[in-house]
């Protein structure tokens, strides 16, 4: 019998699967709060997508110069090594990744029975805001519109869900891990239960 929400061919007799919760978007969008909000409930390992650039794409970005596929290939691929050993592990996790075009996503699923996005979205207006406001990040404000430009949102036909993420962030993860647990048939043991 064939998983619900996971990739054909994967049955039920496969060892239990693993979840990658993906959270996707552009900048600004909520990425990291959503993703901690998940990780307090949880309890899952997390990793931060940003950190996995290279040097040269975080020099890139703080000069204000978007990215390119060619730029953001190598940064994907290690992403993807990072969901596959969890995967080889046993172990569910959560990661932060804009993952713009479908072509990303298609590469972090690739082999990844696990993955499922999350794709948080926000509108410009509130996005620039947030992005003009937020310290500490390498990323400027001036290459939200080359995010928005390439942004490619979540298909049907990917696993996840589309998610609006102007509410607050616990409403956010609560309607993501509702969908989770009806699109993958899983019961979620919160570690914590939202006050």
């Amino acid at each position: 019998m064939a998983l619900p929400g996971y990739p054909p061919g994967m049955e039920a007799t496969d060892a239990a699967p693993t979840t990658s919760i993906v959270v996707m978007g552009v900048s600004g969008s909520g990425k990291s709060t959503v993703a901690a909000g998940l990780v307090e409930r949880l309890g899952w390992d997390f990793a931060e997508g940003d950190d996995f650039h290279p040097p040269e794409n975080v020099a890139k970005m703080a000069a204000g110069m978007p990215l390119d596929d060619e730029d953001r290939w190598p940064w994907l691929r290690a992403l993807a090594a990072w969901i596959g050993e969890h995967e080889q592990a046993g172990r569910d996790d959560i990661v932060t990744c804009s993952a713009l075009k479908r072509a990303y996503r298609d590469l972090l699923r690739d082999g990844h029975p696990s993955v499922w996005f999350a794709h948080v979205t926000v509108d410009a207006e509130t996005l620039r805001e947030r992005v003009q406001k937020r310290t500490g990040h390498y990323m400027p404000p001036s290459l939200l519109d080359s995010q928005l430009a390439t942004l490619e949102p979540l298909q049907d036909d990917e696993p996840g869900i589309t998610v609006a993420g102007a509410g607050s962030p616990e409403e956010v993860v609560d309607e993501i891990l509702a969908a989770l647990e009806a699109q993958r048939d899983l019961r979620i043991d919160s570690r914590e239960s939202p006050s």
